[in-house]
């Protein structure tokens, strides 16, 4: 065990603050407690309206059954605006099975369900029946597979034969449904870091009904070079229509879901090297019902001279990031940068009536020296100075929402960074980060700051490149989340390093896995999601699992082993999307079958006590989920702190889109 570090004096909250938490505390105890009164009172959702400001998704209640060895697990969504007494019951085969309405948790395990059983969940206000659901039936597994239509491989224009392979996935409601589709993204397997020189194949993006039916097929063409760092691609409703677009970089030669090309179809920009460093760049949005192109624009910022962002062969001027903030309070923008080593230009665009309008241009170039060289490998996207507003965290610096640099650490890049309330005894947000440059960090390798300043709280020393950091509540003795990063010489994937209470005490330099977090089982620490890589796996990924942090033991328990599945991204060891699609507030994973047939949804059937709204209507989260593509991909992460002691939130100040 280690001792405090010297820290700064934090902002502790107002007595006023002190009483809205007191409501939220007894609010939390009566909806995690035993079962509350229906009082189906229409003033809560009422006053939600009226101070509702953000257009999200219109979703249905996801319901989910499966097959357990306890009887049936059946789950179901709490919605963002349902008022806090809303009550269900379960039906089975036609006949209620819960003696009384349920307004604890929104999943419930049927000990007489079999798999032929077939469920239905009911709303009631006031005791009645407001609302039902379909019907649905029991999966055999834990898993949902939603087959899919694997492309064809071919051979570069140097003679070498490529295959393709499932990577990133993201979802949105592509029809207003109500229902989650899923966008896929196809690599191939010659796909490069910018870093390395060599053809690609085609990066090819799908869309599927969660059945597997296929809506469309986007071919970028031969000019979108295909690796980590090219294609960010933003899956949201824009418009407010209750319809996502698909939002991405796109190039002369891109084929649309339609069979429509954009730009010249005969054009070949890329080099003896496989580069492509000329030739025009765009920016399109796609309809996502149909794939069809719906309006481009040219790509901000143009390469300009690429030896201006560091090197002259594309590496550092090829490096983009998106994604999609609320810069007005009220509709989702997106936002589409290049450049974090040197030069980082971020562009904000909003669309509405079928056209892309730019709203702000961010230039490191114009703003000053030191917002140089501060991205990092993905960004965050909060209201972190409580306007109402988004900020782009954009590594060690923060651009406010009209356009301008709020604050910049001086700290460098770094490689991940998480943010959220990390330490509920403080006001506001935090950011965790690691570093790679420790010339720029001052041997800094992971941060602690306020969101908001700026401020660093705490450090963890280090004397390399810190590749790998995460932050959660996993070890329950210590209020908030702990933060580790793998600060101590030796192999990226070293179990050696510092991790960290929210109050920045070391508690131990044995730390878990940092490549991903996931809420999984009943409680509400965070567990760890992580990979046995495995080289010879092309393109390289590994096994997959899901551990518990044992702080008495410090080592990790594994409590999910999937058979049939990889993950993705070499060893940063990504699932293709982690988000909560289905059932209550617990959080899904995605993974791609070792025959790249199918995407296998990865359930939980853990009893829980505690009853969240979906976290797809956290405003922080559903973001997360739609920058989680990006770069090196992080998991999503909500606006309050989710651990133990948590307090239950406060309703969201959203409406939903359409409404």
């Amino acid at each position: 065990m280690g001792t405090s570090p010297a820290r700064r004096p934090v902002r502790r909250g107002s007595a006023a603050a002190g009483a809205v938490a007191a409501a939220l505390a007894a609010c939390a105890a009566g909806l995690t407690g035993p079962a509350m009164a229906d009082t189906g009172e229409g003033t809560d959702t009422a006053t939600a309206a009226a101070k509702a400001t953000r257009a999200m998704e219109k979703l249905d209640r996801a319901p989910v059954a499966v097959k357990s060895d306890d009887g049936v697990f059946v789950g179901w969504r709490l919605l963002g605006l349902d008022p806090p007494g809303l009550a269900f019951h379960v039906v089975r085969d036609g006949e209620r099975i819960t003696d009384r309405p349920l307004t604890g948790a929104t999943s419930f395990t049927d000990p007489d369900g079999t798999a032929d059983s077939e469920y239905r969940i009911e709303e009631v206000r006031r005791g009645k029946v407001t609302s039902r659901t379909d019907t649905f039936g029991v999966q055999a597994h834990p898993y949902k597979d939603i087959p899919v239509d694997r492309p064809e491989g071919g051979t570069t224009p140097d003679g070498k034969p490529y295959t393709y392979h499932l990577n990133d996935s993201s979802v949105g409601d592509l029809n207003g449904d109500g229902q989650y589709e899923i966008v896929q993204k196809w690599y191939p397997s010659n796909a490069q870091d910018n870093s390395r020189s060599g053809y690609t194949g085609n990066t090819i993006i799908d869309a599927y009904t969660m059945d597997g039916e296929r809506l469309w097929r986007i071919d970028l063409g031969r000019n979108i070079r295909s690796g980590a760092h090219y294609t960010q691609f933003m899956v949201y409703d824009l418009d407010g229509d209750g319809r996502a677009e698909v939002v991405m970089k796109t190039a002369d030669g891109t084929v649309d879901g339609k069979g429509e090309t954009i730009g010249d179809a005969d054009a070949d920009h890329r080099n003896a090297q496989g580069y492509v460093l000329k030739g025009p760049e765009y920016l399109t949005v796609f309809d996502g019902r149909t794939g069809a192109a719906r309006h481009t624009v040219d790509y901000t910022p143009p390469r300009g001279d690429l030896c201006a962002w560091g090197d002259c062969y594309g590496n550092r001027g090829d490096r983009f990031l998106a994604g999609v903030a609320y810069l007005d309070g009220k509709t989702p923008s997106v936002v589409f940068a290049r450049g974090y080593y040197t030069r980082s230009v971020l562009a904000a665009y909003d669309y509405a009536d079928g056209k892309l309008r730019k709203r702000w241009v961010f230039d490191s170039n114009e703003a000053g020296a030191k917002w140089a060289g501060q991205g990092n490998h993905q960004l965050s996207v909060a209201d972190v100075d409580a306007d109402g507003k988004d900020e782009i965290v954009y590594g060690s610096m923060t651009v406010d929402d009209d356009g301008t640099g709020l604050y910049s650490t001086g700290l460098g890049h770094g490689d991940a960074q998480h943010l959220s309330d990390l330490d509920p005894s403080r006001d506001g947000l935090e950011v965790f980060s690691s570093h790679e440059s420790m010339s720029a960090s001052g041997n800094a390798g992971g941060t602690f700051r306020d969101a908001r300043t700026g401020e660093v709280l705490w450090s963890m020393p280090a004397q390399r490149d810190t590749g790998r950091g995460a932050a959660g509540d996993i070890d329950p003795a210590h209020p908030g989340a702990e933060s580790w990063a793998v600060t101590a010489t030796g192999a990226w994937d070293s179990r050696e390093g510092e991790l960290r209470a929210a109050d920045g005490t070391l508690i131990s330099t044995a730390i878990p896995s940092a490549n991903h977090m996931i809420w999984w089982d009943g409680d509400p620490l965070r567990e760890i999601l992580n990979h046995e890589y495995d080289e010879d796996n092309p393109p390289q990924g590994g096994a997959p699992y899901i551990a518990e942090w044992n702080p008495e033991k410090q080592r990790e328990d594994k409590i999910l082993t999937p058979a049939g599945v990889y993950s993705n991204n070499g060893t940063k060891g990504n699932p293709s999307l982690q988000a909560d699609l289905l059932g209550d507030w617990r959080e899904e994973v995605v993974f791609r079958t070792s025959d790249e047939s199918a995407l296998r949804i990865f359930t939980t059937t853990a009893e829980t006590g505690r009853r969240l709204p979906t976290l797809m209507h956290d405003p922080v989260y559903r973001l997360g989920v739609a920058w989680q593509n990006v770069g090196y991909n992080q998991p999503p992460w909500t606006s309050y702190f989710i651990g133990k002691d948590m307090r239950q939130p406060a309703r969201g100040a959203i409406h939903y889109a359409g409404e």
